[in-house]
């Protein structure tokens, strides 16, 4: 389902359910409302904000991720459904059983997509762009050689200047990539959950401190979705996460990829990964349903 990422980002307000609706009030007045069964997620990111215990329940029910966000607009927690898929138990048995052979051929996929998707950013913003497909090509089982990582110090100064380092504690140009990626993240950890798997079972990565480690591994060859538009805020003059900015990163779900049914929002791509991997845990497959290495398009 695509529907509404809404934030709270003015302190002291309180939300609450009433009659199937988020229901958003300030010193008692009600300033918003939207009906919970169009919230795709819910992002927390504003001091003093309060919950009633209702809200929290029904998004659960409902499969929408609460994402508390703290400084720098960095995502501190997800709350996340127990129950997510009829499928659950079983998925998340496969998913355990997994081989590693299996996981390290599956995360190669997605490196691989990660670096296209990469390319087709640089691409985009008429930068050079050429090598990345050869990098991706260079991605074996598993990366054991970080081509992700050499990826990644190649793109940052073709996309956002020589300067620029990407650091989550940073404000500016930092900060917008914290807050399109935290949408990023709600939306695949949405999937994720709806799909009846662990969010804490990465794929290669294992952060005994992270309980999102497979949001974050699925949500790679997402990131330069979002590393786009932030280039197009940054050309725009924008750079720092105002109204406008936040407006424009909280359609990220929302954006079209090519894919091999044709185009499909980011949220739709999403969702279709998460089913791909979770045949592939159960023996039936091991080709990720990927988005194809194209430029993104605005829906």
């Amino acid at each position: 389902m695509i529907g509404q990422v809404v934030e709270i980002a003015t302190d002291g307000r309180h939300v609450a359910l009433h009659r199937g609706f988020l229901v958003v009030s300030e010193h008692g007045e009600e300033v918003g409302r939207v009906p919970i069964d169009q919230v795709a997620a819910l992002i927390s990111n504003a001091h003093g904000l309060t919950f009633s215990n209702n809200v929290l329940v029904e998004c659960a029910r409902q499969g929408v991720p609460v994402v508390l966000c703290g400084p720098s607009h960095k995502p501190e927690a997800i709350v996340w459904p127990v129950d997510g898929h009829h499928q659950q138990s079983g998925r998340m048995a496969d998913q355990i059983a997994a081989a590693l052979p299996l996981k390290k051929r599956l995360w190669a996929q997605v490196v691989r997509a990660k670096i296209l998707a990469q390319g087709a950013t640089l691409a985009a913003v008429g930068a050079r762009h050429g090598g990345f497909h050869l990098l991706s090509r260079k991605v074996r089982s598993g990366d054991p050689d970080n081509v992700e990582a050499e990826a990644a110090r190649r793109y940052w100064p073709l996309l956002l200047g020589a300067e620029f380092r990407r650091d989550r504690d940073l404000p500016g140009i930092n900060g917008l990539l914290n807050y399109g990626y935290a949408v990023l993240r709600a939306g695949v950890a949405r999937a994720v959950m709806a799909g009846g798997l662990h969010p804490g079972l990465g794929l290669m990565h294992a952060n005994r401190g992270n309980p999102m480690v497979l949001v974050d591994d699925l949500m790679e060859p997402f990131r330069p979705t979002v590393d786009l538009e932030v280039r197009r805020l940054v050309d725009a003059g924008v750079e720092t996460v105002d109204r406008a900015a936040k407006a424009a990163l909280a359609r990220v779900m929302i954006f079209d990829l090519p894919t091999a049914q044709g185009l499909s929002p980011v949220m739709t791509c999403a969702e279709r990964l998460v089913t791909s991997l979770a045949r592939a845990y159960a023996g039936e497959g091991d080709d990720l349903a990927l988005p194809l290495p194209r430029l993104p398009l605005e829906g």
